[in-house]
């Protein structure tokens, strides 16, 4: 396939937060080959050097900084090292989360809690963090990374379903916030992707067959799609687009 080249995104300064696997990989990869200089934030520091080390090689400017994203003070360290790095981010992408699996019977309020710093929280800060920089710039693009979980009524994951539900209204009430300073706030509602993570822990054959079944198109989604969807919305083309949902899921129903 033929992918576009935003020339906006050249020189732009990017931070992704669970840049190091999956659907985050796949954004690092996708700004890094636009000429973005990246800086993203992971837990997972093998693959994460893994992933600079190869792209540095192609000429792309790619920086990591360790955080574990339910500690708010790593979080804003790991920004402070990145800018010092690359420079105040104009594109922040709040894309880390995990859907593990939890019946709601056992959901104790420590687990809750625990859920929403994951899936959650570190969203809010991130966007405190990076904003004043916007703000000051004159513009800038916030990319949250959501869920069709909850749109589906999706069984087996309640408390992460309920996390990212709250995600669209943040990004509703952050792009009014924000928007008189030319800040843009969206978010990306993944279908089912086929990261390598899915396909280990719940790509079964029927699970795929029934997944195919509720999409329209016949194809299942891989990760270069959501990051294709963040390459627009970080882009000047996107000028005009805020406090809206945009969906890449293949038409599931």
């Amino acid at each position: 396939m033929s992918f576009a080249r935003y020339p906006s995104l050249d020189k732009a300064v990017v931070y992704i937060t669970g840049g190091a696997s999956g659907i985050g990989e796949a954004m690092v990869r996708a700004f890094a080959e636009q000429g973005a200089r990246v800086g993203f934030v992971d837990m997972a520091d093998g693959p994460a050097q893994a992933l600079v080390t190869e792209l540095s090689a192609k000429g792309a400017t790619v920086r990591f900084a360790h955080a574990d994203l339910r500690d708010i003070d790593q979080l804003k360290g790991a920004f402070a090292e990145l800018e010092a790095a690359l420079g105040p981010a104009g594109v922040l992408v709040n894309n880390a989360a995990r859907d593990d699996r939890h019946g709601w019977a056992e959901v104790t309020p420590e687990f809750f809690d625990e859920r929403f710093a994951t899936n959650l929280r570190h969203m809010f800060f991130a966007i405190q963090a990076v904003a004043p920089a916007m703000i000051a710039a004159g513009k800038g693009s916030i990319i949250n990374i959501g869920s069709n979980s909850w749109f589906e009524a999706a069984a087996g994951l309640p408390v992460y379903a309920t996390a990212k539900s709250a995600a669209h209204g943040l990004t509703r009430s952050f792009a009014r916030e924000l928007g008189p300073h030319r800040i843009r706030v969206n978010a990306i509602v993944p279908g089912w992707i086929m990261t390598e993570r899915q396909k280990q822990l719940w790509a079964t054959p029927e699970a795929l067959a029934k997944q195919r079944a509720r999409q329209c198109l016949p194809d299942l989604v891989d990760p270069v799609y959501v990051a294709r969807m963040a390459l627009f919305l970080a882009s000047d083309d996107s000028a005009m687009c805020t406090a809206n949902n945009y969906m890449v899921e293949a038409g599931s129903i």
